[in-house]
């Protein structure tokens, strides 16, 4: 069979099995049984697919991923983050646009330790749109940050996402947390500016409002008891990795640890918030393992059956310099996450991708992390990017599809320029992990 043909084989049984309902990683799962049934001579061939499948779960880059799941649930049902939340709302008094800035940076944090976008979403539109409505706010200073939240989230460490990438892609795990300090800060910046200009192009669209004020005293309290305390784990984690100290498992070991000592001084780890936590950490590494699972074997299949070969001859055969092609990537992704969640997309182009942009002479690193913006940025992508019908679903009835396009797309252009940024200066991305 021609590589093509074998390429849709694979694709296209995947492709229907998830049309008719099948969970993602099953889907890969019978799809990867039936192609190997076909390339790989039968029976025989089932079992040595299976085989490779659960040596791939062995892989010790895997433990960062339920540590650092555990480390974000325990830090949102002990109240740690409601706490850090409310810390951050009191410091920054009668700033106009002040709830629009308290998304940005406690959303950042909750959406980082969560690992889900969507999740994130629901939670922050649920918990801050009706504040800022309430409070004057346009729909598009209540809306905008929380789905502009994601980008930055995905990229600065500890993300899980990131961690999961790496391994499916079989790169430095660390190097790519690393990566992504950098890039991460500039996009926060840019999001904040971008604040900044539309309260100060439209003053009525955040108006400021009473607030009690705190004197000197009392903020340098708020700061020491309630911000600095959860933010040093999370320093202290990704400094022990820049310095060499911790490897990614040892730092998100430290991470989890770090945040269940905080838990228990605040008096906020009862059995019912541990429970929660244990069991939503062990939901998301379950699939987490599974999609791994279905990814090393469906990339074994594709480099099996010539599929991968023949796939990059072909692109390459177009003679497209390499930033065309990897404009063409990126495309993909966009279009893709209209339509999927980010671990589907993954395990569709992770293994043809990577194999696509190495062979064009890109760093996998830096790949990865153009990668990783591009899965966030697709989620926000109108018409039917997922993030925006997760936002029509929490927001006020009165919302419209509109509206929230409209809100989007500042930010979206905000991660876009940070794209061009790293495209132009990779060594943003890279001059940490020191590649």
């Amino acid at each position: 069979m021609e590589w093509y043909g074998a390429l849709a084989v694979l694709l296209g049984s995947i492709m229907v099995l998830m049309a008719v309902g099948m969970p993602v990683a099953l889907a890969f799962l019978a799809a990867n049984i039936l192609g190997a049934w076909m390339f790989m001579g039968g029976g025989a061939g089932v079992t040595q697919l299976l085989n490779n499948g659960f040596g791939s779960l062995t892989s010790f880059a895997l433990v960062p991923i339920p540590l650092f799941l555990l480390m974000g649930e325990i830090f949102f049902f002990t109240g740690l983050g409601a706490r850090m939340f409310n810390a951050i709302d009191k410091l920054l008094g009668r700033l106009p646009g002040r709830l629009s800035y308290v998304t940005v940076i406690g959303g950042t944090g909750f959406s980082t330790l969560s690992g889900s976008s969507m999740g994130s979403t629901a939670l922050l539109g649920s918990l801050m749109v009706p504040e800022m409505i309430q409070r004057g706010y346009k729909k598009h200073m209540s809306i905008g940050p929380i789905l502009g939240t994601g980008g930055l989230a995905i990229i600065i460490p500890p993300s899980a996402l990131a961690v999961l990438l790496a391994t499916l892609a079989q790169i430095d795990v660390g190097a790519l947390l690393i990566a992504g300090i950098v890039p991460g800060l500039i996009l926060a910046g840019l999001y904040i500016g971008l604040i900044w200009l539309q309260t100060r192009l439209d003053p009525a669209a955040a108006p400021a409002y009473e607030v009690t004020p705190l004197g000197a005293g009392e903020k340098v309290m708020l700061i020491l008891r309630d911000v600095v305390p959860m933010l040093s784990v999370m320093v202290l984690t990704v400094a022990g990795m820049i310095g060499g100290i911790f490897t990614p498992s040892e730092a998100a070991a430290f991470g989890a640890l770090g945040v269940l000592i905080l838990a228990v001084l605040y008096g906020g780890l009862t059995m019912d918030a541990l429970r929660k936590s244990i069991t939503g950490a062990l939901k998301v590494t379950l699939m987490a393992y599974l999609i791994v699972f279905g990814s090393a074997t469906f990339s074994q299949l594709l480099a099996f059956s010539g599929a991968s070969r023949g796939l990059i001859d072909w692109a390459t055969g177009f003679e497209l310099a390499p930033v065309a092609m990897l404009l063409v990537m990126f495309a993909v992704l966009l279009v893709l996450g209209m339509f999927m969640e980010q671990i589907s997309m993954m395990l569709l182009t992770v293994p043809i991708f990577f194999p696509l942009a190495t062979n064009l002479g890109f760093d996998p690193v830096w790949f990865g992390l153009i990668m990783l913006l591009a899965l966030e940025i697709s989620f926000t992508t109108p018409p039917f990017g997922l993030l925006l019908f997760v936002m029509k679903g929490v927001a006020p009835p009165e919302t419209t599809m509109r509206d929230i396009y409209t809100a989007a797309f500042p930010f979206i252009l905000c991660s876009l320029v940070l794209v061009a940024l790293l495209i132009v200066f990779p060594a943003l991305a890279l001059w940490l992990p020191g590649r």
